[in-house]
């Protein structure tokens, strides 16, 4: 069999990434069930997907699902760190998956792999983090009248998708899979509370009971991270600039100020905002000796490392696994963690593949319908059809053998009419 196009790291990982691939699905069998229906129906026949996303187990089944349905796809990694060099190499060799991507390639390699998967010239894109997207828009416009939609997996990409409608750059209509309930009520709380955890603990081993655990943003994965860090004794603090979030989190008990005030007390940091320059010089020059910080967000943005660079009298480069040492000209020690990049894929493997099954399941339910629905869309973003979103729920239920109640006749009566008064 013909090889796809491809750039991986080591072929000789096929065997491990193909055994990693398939534990992950036995923890997914919604996507599993959609993956069977899939092959049946062939709904991607004729369809080009290109994929920018983490190269992990977890995506390596949701390409298997959408090629099991006619697609031909090409993939890349959204993060250099995040890429899982076994499953890169099994998905070319053992799933015949065009993929480009190697872990801890540099930025061109980065944006070299990005484009050879749009050479696939696409009618469908998969984004986390709008990178492709973006790439798309300013160095391949040449493709741009082939691309029918797409969809953008995380908060971070939705943010910049919604900049680009607003100012009119975005010229084909992407559904934000990233604000589906069944995606960040769980994938962004509970997948990226106890990967984050479990990052630190490999990066660091440290106790977390008893230490000043600062977490930077209380969105869903904010939330999570704040909850996992509660559960194992940590003293929380969060950090917001949106009061509504700031006085949810001041009534789940949690400690809430400004930066400025947290960098001096906290031990571990988090940041999880989207944003950028959220630890930054003024925090280092506060924060205590052995302060731990590292990024659950999505680009390397949000902490200064430039400024970590710059100025550190010394750097001693992983000191322990993902974890870099930065000594300030007063002797202080701050600890970076996975270069400020990803720290849940860079230190660790990512959520587990039981809540990665719900948010794939909603990516896969969604190009689907968008090989029906996009022709009807105008460039923008769109919401992902309440019923995908219920039916990953109802599906993710069974597996679990949870049932529910379902209405009685009287019951869908009185909530669809108006005339029964009090």
């Amino acid at each position: 069999m013909a090889l796809p196009k491809h750039d991986v790291a080591d072929a000789s990982l096929v065997e491990a990434g193909r055994k990693r691939i398939e534990w992950a699905e036995r923890s997914m069998p919604v996507l599993r069930q959609i993956r069977e229906r899939f092959e049946m129906d062939q709904p991607f026949v004729g369809v080009k997907i290109a994929a920018c996303m983490h190269v992990t187990t977890e995506t390596a089944n949701l390409m298997r699902a959408l090629k099991a349905g006619g697609a031909e796809i090409a993939l890349c990694a959204s993060n250099p760190l995040s890429t899982q060099d076994d499953t890169a190499a099994a998905l070319v060799h053992e799933y015949g998956i065009s993929v480009f991507a190697r872990n801890g390639i540099d930025r061109d390699g980065y944006y070299r792999h990005i484009n050879a998967a749009l050479d696939i010239a696409p009618h469908q894109v998969f984004d986390d983090g709008c990178d492709l997207v973006n790439t798309l828009h300013t160095g391949r416009r040449e493709l741009l009248s082939g691309v029918r939609g797409g969809c953008e997996e995380t908060t971070t990409g939705v943010i910049r998708l919604h900049q680009m409608a607003k100012d009119g750059a975005l010229t084909f209509p992407m559904v934000a899979v990233n604000d589906t309930d069944t995606k960040h009520m769980f994938d962004n709380r509970y997948g990226t509370g106890q990967s984050t955890m479990d990052a630190i603990f490999r990066a660091t081993n440290t106790l977390i009971a008893g230490k000043v655990f600062v977490v930077a943003g209380y969105g869903y994965c904010g939330k999570g991270v704040a909850e996992r860090a509660k559960g194992m004794g940590a003293d929380v603090v969060i950090t917001e600039i949106d009061p509504t979030k700031a006085l949810d989190a001041t009534m789940q008990g949690y400690r809430v100020m400004p930066m400025t005030e947290a960098a001096a007390i906290g031990d571990i940091f988090i940041t999880v905002t989207g944003n950028r320059d959220v630890l930054r010089e003024e925090h280092f020059a506060v924060m205590k000796d052995g302060a731990i910080f590292a990024n659950s967000g999505h680009f390397d943005i949000e902490i200064d490392v430039k400024w970590l660079e710059e100025n550190a009298i010394a750097k001693n480069a992983k000191i322990r696994h993902q974890t870099d040492e930065y000594v300030l000209r007063d002797g202080r020690r701050l600890l970076l963690l996975a270069e400020g990049r990803l720290v849940n894929l860079g230190a660790a493997e990512g959520h587990p593949a039981a809540v990665m099954d719900m948010s794939f399941a909603d990516q896969a339910l969604t190009a689907e319908w968008l090989v029906e629905n996009a022709e009807k869309l105008e460039p923008g973003v769109f919401e992902v059809p309440t019923e995908i979103d219920k039916e990953v729920a109802r599906l993710k239920l069974a597996s679990m053998s949870v049932d529910i109640d379902s209405l009685t006749p009287a019951q869908e009566k009185y909530l669809n009419s108006w005339d029964h008064g009090s």
